[in-house]
């Protein structure tokens, strides 16, 4: 886990879930760039997404070359930091395979940020990158976890990107192919 210097304002980037749940108090919100890595549905989930017996599949920052990903960065309302940070711990590391990191973000006024981001650990047992697209469909349209059905998670993510005009058509293929996959299904 990072040294949080708690004496500056904190920034909290968002690529997946926290877009539309942070779950903290916010005082400012932009879209932004983080650069190095992609967004990846690379990390089975076993708690919020997902079970032991039947994992999900939940989005990650995974290192590439010459990747990036948009996403938002939000600025944690002032006094409100140690219990975000506290509770990001709860939610984001609940089984070790993210990786807590301080990354530098470009915001879409060009001002740049330190951030705090969650990205995930290669060597994990959970970490399962490169599977191909239409695998992911299939598991993501079955999978259930704490959280509730891993296909909220996908249309949610999906969603509000395109609300903010982050197109990423990874997810909106996955999108896609899920609603198919559950109307073939009857679901």
């Amino acid at each position: 886990m990072q040294d949080i210097d708690f004496s500056k304002p904190l920034w909290v980037f968002g690529y997946g879930s926290l877009i539309w749940h942070p779950g903290f108090p916010v005082a400012e919100r932009s879209v932004a760039r983080l650069a190095g890595y992609r967004r990846s549905f690379c990390m089975s989930s076993i708690h919020h997404r997902g079970t032991e017996e039947k994992p999900g599949l939940v989005l990650a920052l995974d290192h590439g070359s010459g990747a990036s990903c948009d996403g938002v960065a939000f600025r944690v309302a002032p006094g409100a930091e140690r219990e975000t940070v506290a509770s990001l711990r709860e939610r984001e590391l609940i089984s070790s395979a993210y990786l807590e990191e301080m990354v530098d973000l470009s915001l879409c006024d060009g001002r740049r940020v330190l951030s705090l981001a969650y990205v995930v650990d290669r060597d994990h047992v959970q970490y399962c990158g490169g599977l191909p697209l239409e695998e992911q469909a299939r598991i993501i349209a079955r999978a259930v976890g704490g959280r509730g059905p891993n296909t909220e998670y996908l249309y949610n993510t999906a969603g509000h990107l395109a609300e903010l005009g982050l197109a990423d058509a990874e997810l909106d293929w996955l999108a896609e192919r899920v609603r198919a996959l559950a109307a073939s299904s009857g679901d």
